[in-house]
Formats: structure tokens, C-alpha cells, sequence
């Protein structure tokens, strides 16, 4: 009898660990807490209170190619960076193809999920749901908590002095919606996040005046990178990736921070960060600081009844309108602390998906992570590992192994070498699904690949590094990966392409292709 696996949301972890568990033999059941699929890419004119909310505006941020499942590529038509509709449109084309939709329970909230009696011999769970005010219990064998960090909004109010006696409006960035509730005013984002920045340069359509308060800073990237092409087609690839994690950090910090600065100078525009940060991906932000339709101000120092004092800046500035664009706090209500235990916005997971401390590893926790890029194939190889662990094909290492990695990671030190991130929960996309690849056996070789299909070598170091190549070999193959590889760039120009001209680039890519292939000795010669 195939093991049962209760799966708690149908966003985007949550399809892929419905289908993962379907190519183990496993029998998923999943919980979604509304009527319907998507998670935070589905979008509704109200707040629903447990589940993601997004703004009517919000587009990807990584590109089609980048954020494609391991077997399934975005269809050639669709734009290169994705409106939440059409985003949630490929989710439910991904549902329709793998028929995933049978294995969901709408409108079933998950009360508790709490340890079997005999856990310890069984590793089973005792899982509680609600539907139409009716509970209900069922025992499964293994459960995957599919419910991301942005349900639980972090407000430290306590942090901002004299915000009791503030007579306007404020609100988190959770409940923002569209443009018009900042109409005539005067509006402050706190924040400087990807959506402190988008809901800024939405203000500034309407408003009266927008100022944005950072303590650290960002730096900023346009969708449209080098030649026209998406930012993380040109950044993400192997061969950038050895050589910024080859370098001191120091180095490599300041290369990226250089990289940003050659589209605007971050100086100039007061936006500077003091450690590399997850950068912003934002078209219209520098347009907006140079034309005054926004600026940027230092942290807040205090409100007062009708304005706000800065840090360093003598003069208040009147606003009617706040909004604390101040991130997420863990949460995981349905469990209980002694499974999972949130400290500092982060849980002590192993490689983000374990707890360690378990007899039996048969919880696991699918995308409660931040990684630098797409979020889609990260949760997917999670998952195929997560189900490849469940089913026995692939074990955990020993607990001191686990909480030895675990507690290291909780040190967030600066890497000598490489990046060095601000928050435990943001890693490198490319080093850490490449680790848990090569638990499950799906890493390329690239050496092997090189001797054996060169074209495609070439395709997978130096281009971008999509998720298709962990479908080439090992559990889970797709005789669709080399052609998806292949014609990644051809599916990621054509929406653009709706007028032919001629393409005078051609010489110089074929010169640089010549060039490229010189370079594969030196860097067999590394990899060797």
C-alpha cells in the first residue's frame, strides 16, 4: 500500500509536492485553505486573512525560463516576465498536465498536526482539519508543510516612537492593493524591500509625494539586463557562479555592487547598502528618484501627530499616509513547538527542510527559504528529495551531523569567500540546489557532459542556469530536458520578437561562442 502524505497548501510548493509524491508512488492528500489553487499568485480584491496576499500590480521578478518547472517549460508565447495571472495561469496549466487537481481538498483548513501515539515505531501524524466548520482527523504516514513565510506580518511597531499618537493612516504592505487608497497624499514606505520598492513607484502615479526610509540601503537591478536580456538569464549561470564564489568576498561584493551601479550610481541616488543585499528588481525606481516622484530618506526617528522625524535630519516631513513594508514572521500555528521551533524569523531545519530531531524523518518543510533567484525549481528539487526520503530511496544523515550544519548556518558568518547573505534564510539558488541534487543524483557532470554532448555542456556552464538540467540523468529523467535546454533562448525571445529585423549581433556572439570554446580547457582543467 502506497504511504499517504498530507500536504498542507496548494501554491506553488504545494503542486510541486503534489506531483513529486505522484512519481514516487506515493498517495498525497492536499489541504488548500481556500477555494482554489496558486497561492500568492492568486489574486483577490480583499485580504483573506491565513494565506498570502499580493498587490494588483505585482509581476515576477525572475524570467519564464528561470522559473520553470524541471518538466514543464512556460509556452513560448507567454512574456518573458510574468503578470500574476499569467503566472497563475501556468500553475493551473502545470495542475491540468499532471492531473493534480483530484488530490486537493478545498476549503479545508489544517488545525493541528500532531505526533501518532506510536510515533517513534510508525513516524505517523495525526493530522486535524477543518471544512464548513466540521473537524476532522486522519493519520498519515508523512506530512509536507507547503505554506511559504509570507502569512504572518511582522509590524514592530514598539520600533517606531511617537507611532501611537500618529493621526494617519498605516498599514503593513501585506494589505495593499492598488494605487488609489494613496491618491493626494503624502506617503511613506519604511522598508526597502522588493515590495517596499514596488509599492513606491505605484504611489508615485498618484500621490501628492513619496519618500521611501532605509536604514541599509539596495541595490537595485532592472528585469532588462545586459543586451536586452532577462537579469537572472545574463547573472545566474555555473560559470559566474565559480568564479564570484572563487573570489575573496570582499571582492565579489564589490564587483556585483559595481555591476548594479553601472545602470545608475546607487551614491548618487542615496541608495548605497552597507552589505550585499538580496538585490531589488525594480524597471522604474532610479526614473522616479530623478524626476523627484520619490526620494529616499534615512530611518525613521520618530512620528509625530502629523509628520516624521528622520535619523540625521532636522526638519519633519508631513505625511498622511505610512505604509511598513517590514517583512514576515515564521509561523507555523499547527504545529507544535517542540517539532518546530522558530527563533530570530528562521527555524532550525536541516538544509531548510528538516527537523532533526525527529525518530522518523517523515515531516518536512517545502520552501521556507529566500533564494538568490527563482523560487519554483528550488521548492521542485526539495520536494523530489523530500518524497525520495519518505519513500527510503535516499536517507538523512546522523543528528549531530544535521544540528552540527544547522547551528553553523545559524551563525550567518561572512563568507571569506563568495557571498555573504544578511538573513539565515537567503542562500546562493545555484550551490544549494546543487547540493540537494547530488542527494538525490540528478547534478549534471559537467566534465562527463563535455566529453559526451559538448553543445550542451556549453549550454549548461556558460548559459543560464535553468532547472531543465536536473531532469538530464537519475531519478525522475525527462527525455525533454535536452531540447528544453536547447531552445531555452529561442522560448525567452520570441514574445519580444514581434517585428523581424536584422540582427546584427550575430557576428559578435559567433565570436564570442569561438572565445568561449577556448575557455572550456582552463575551466576543465578547474573543475578536474
Amino acid at each position: 500500500m502506497a504511504r499517504k502524505v498530507a500536504i498542507v497548501g496548494a501554491g506553488v510548493s504545494g503542486l510541486a509536492s503534489i506531483k513529486c509524491c505522484l512519481d514516487e508512488g506515493l498517495d498525497p492528500t492536499c489541504f488548500e485553505k481556500s477555494d482554489d489553487i496558486g497561492g500568492v499568485w492568486r489574486f483577490t480584491e480583499y485580504v483573506e486573512e491565513g494565506r498570502p496576499n499580493l498587490y494588483k500590480s505585482l509581476m515576477s521578478n525572475t524570467c519564464k525560463e528561470m522559473s520553470a518547472f524541471t518538466d514543464f517549460p512556460y509556452p513560448e508565447d507567454f512574456p518573458v516576465f510574468l503578470p500574476h495571472a499569467k503566472l497563475l495561469e501556468y500553475l493551473r496549466m502545470y495542475t491540468k498536465h499532471f492531473d493534480l487537481r483530484k488530490h486537493i481538498q478545498f476549503k479545508t483548513a489544517v488545525i493541528s498536526i500532531r505526533k501518532h501515539p506510536d510515533f517513534s515505531a510508525t513516524g505517523q501524524w495525526d493530522v486535524i482539519t477543518e471544512t464548513n466548520g466540521k473537524q476532522t482527523s486522519a493519520t498519515f504516514d508523512a506530512v509536507m508543510v507547503c505554506i511559504g513565510y509570507l502569512t504572518d506580518p511582522s509590524l514592530p511597531l514598539s520600533s517606531f516612537p511617537g507611532i501611537d499618537r500618529f493621526n494617519g493612516q498605516y498599514f503593513h504592505s501585506r494589505d495593499y492593493k492598488t494605487p488609489e487608497v494613496f491618491k493626494d497624499k503624502r506617503v511613506l514606505v519604511v522598508g526597502m524591500g522588493n515590495s517596499g520598492v514596488d509599492i513606491a513607484v505605484e504611489a508615485m502615479r498618484t500621490a501628492k509625494k513619496v519618500m521611501i526610509s532605509t536604514g541599509r540601503g539596495a541595490w537595485v537591478l532592472s528585469r532588462v539586463f545586459d543586451n536586452g536580456y532577462p537579469w537572472d538569464m545574463v547573472f545566474l549561470t555555473r560559470f559566474l557562479n565559480i568564479v564570484r564564489n572563487s573570489l575573496p568576498g570582499r571582492i565579489t561584493t564589490r564587483l556585483i555592487e559595481s555591476r548594479a551601479s553601472q545602470w545608475f550610481n546607487h551614491a548618487n541616488y542615496g541608495l548605497n547598502g552597507s552589505r550585499f543585499l538580496e538585490p531589488v528588481i525594480n524597471d522604474e525606481l532610479p526614473a522616479g528618484i530623478i524626476t523627484g516622484k520619490v526620494t529616499v530618506r534615512p530611518s525613521v526617528k520618530e512620528f509625530k501627530e502629523t509628520s516624521v522625524v528622520f535619523e540625521n535630519t532636522p526638519d519633519a516631513e508631513e505625511v498622511d499616509v505610512v505604509v511598513f513594508a517590514t517583512g514576515y514572521k515564521a509561523s507555523f500555528p499547527f504545529i507544535d513547538d517542540s517539532v518546530i521551533k522558530v527563533e530570530n524569523k528562521h527555524a532550525s531545519l536541516f538544509k531548510y527542510i528538516f527537523p532533526p530531531l525527529l525518530e522518523k524523518p517523515t515531516l518536512a518543510v517545502i520552501g521556507f527559504l529566500r533564494p538568490l533567484g527563482a523560487v519554483m525549481p528550488v521548492v521542485e528539487i526539495q520536494a523530489r528529495w523530500v518524497t525520495r526520503v519518505f519513500k527510503g530511496s535516499c536517507k538523512l544523515p546522523s543528528i549531530k551531523t544535521m544540528m552540527e550544519e544547522i547551528n553553523e548556518k545559524k551563525k550567518n558568518k561572512k563568507n571569506w569567500f563568495g557571498l555573504s547573505f544578511d538573513e539565515v534564510l537567503k542562500t546562493d539558488s545555484i550551490v544549494y540546489v546543487d547540493q540537494i541534487a547530488s542527494l538525490i543524483g540528478i547534478k549534471p557532470s559537467i566534465p562527463a557532459l563535455f566529453l559526451k554532448d559538448p553543445e550542451l555542456a556549453m549550454k549548461i556552464f556558460f548559459g543560464p542556469c535553468t532547472s531543465y538540467q536536473y531532469r538530464l540523468t537519475g531519478p525522475g529523467k525527462w527525455e525533454g530536458a535536452r531540447k528544453a535546454i536547447m531552445s531555452q533562448w529561442e522560448r525567452t525571445l520570441k514574445p519580444t520578437r514581434t517585428r523581424v529585423v536584422e540582427d546584427s549581433s550575430n557576428f559578435l556572439t559567433y565570436v564570442l561562442k569561438v572565445l568561449a570554446m577556448l575557455a572550456v580547457f582552463v575551466v576543465l582543467t578547474y573543475l578536474v
